[in-house]
């Protein structure tokens, strides 16, 4: 198979809807032409060092699993025609709130303060930019790949989450790491076509088991040694809006 007729299936969709504060996964989605996935990131939880501007904002402004590993363990539910969001922690419990509610805001800072370390600057308020606020400073949609997970999980000896990358879309049927050749190359899935913009370069939440919040995994040094970077995965923008569900085909146009 060459890389031209590269295909295979969609086997994952998720979201984050509070960036770095839980993922949820979808069995569908409608993707919108220059958009990301519908409520990825759509809000972000500033801490009290950050210095925001108007709009998109970089993530050093933002509460995050590279800082704060116990929220690498939170999991998400929106119900985005209430825009209410429940987020789950195995030992901070339940919460259910409104992001977008002033009232609700003492109530989630108490919730997540205890999970955030005291070294750390501490959240104050929940934004939105109009956009996802992902880390790529356009609206990006994160595809990887199982084969180049299940590749470096046997380099390290250890199975790896898929969670651990907060990917958007996970495919599968293309040689590990193939994705990086497919820069400025078009893919379809379902009904959407996306172009394939960058890599993507990780930090250390990939070094945190998203079951537990505990550092325990140096993915970073691992893909260091096996290939001179810390790259997983690319970003893609979407270029032809279309529906997508899991087992839809993939192919490189």
């Amino acid at each position: 198979m060459t890389a031209r007729n590269r295909t295979g299936r969609l086997v994952q969709i998720c979201r984050h809807p509070i960036k770095g504060h839980g993922r949820e996964t979808l069995a569908s989605v409608r993707l919108l032409a220059g958009e990301c996935l519908p409520y990825d990131r759509h809000w972000a939880v500033a801490h009290e060092a950050a210095k925001l501007g108007p709009g998109w904002n970089p993530c050093m402004n933002f509460a995050r699993g590279a800082k704060a590993p116990e929220l690498m363990a939170i999991t998400s539910r929106l119900d985005e025609a209430t825009a209410t969001v429940t987020l789950h922690h195995p030992s901070a419990g339940e919460i259910t709130f409104r992001p977008d509610e002033a009232a609700d805001l003492p109530r989630f800072l108490a919730w997540v303060r205890p999970l955030i370390p005291e070294t750390r600057a501490q959240p104050t308020q929940i934004v939105t930019a109009g956009r996802g606020m992902t880390d790529s400073d356009f609206p990006s949609v994160a595809i990887l790949s199982t084969a180049s997970l299940a590749d470096l999980s046997a380099r390290m000896g250890k199975e790896l989450s898929q969670h651990r990358w907060r990917g958007n879309l996970w495919i599968e049927g293309a040689p590990a790491w193939d994705e990086f050749n497919w820069i400025g190359r078009d893919i379809r899935i379902g009904g959407a076509i996306l172009r394939i913009e960058e890599r993507i370069t990780r930090c250390t939440a990939t070094q945190v088991n998203p079951d537990t919040g505990k550092t325990d995994a140096d993915t970073l040094s691992a893909l260091e040694a096996a290939f001179g970077h810390q790259d997983f995965g690319v970003y893609a923008t979407v270029i032809q809006s279309g529906t997508i569900a899991l087992g839809d085909a993939w192919s490189l146009t």
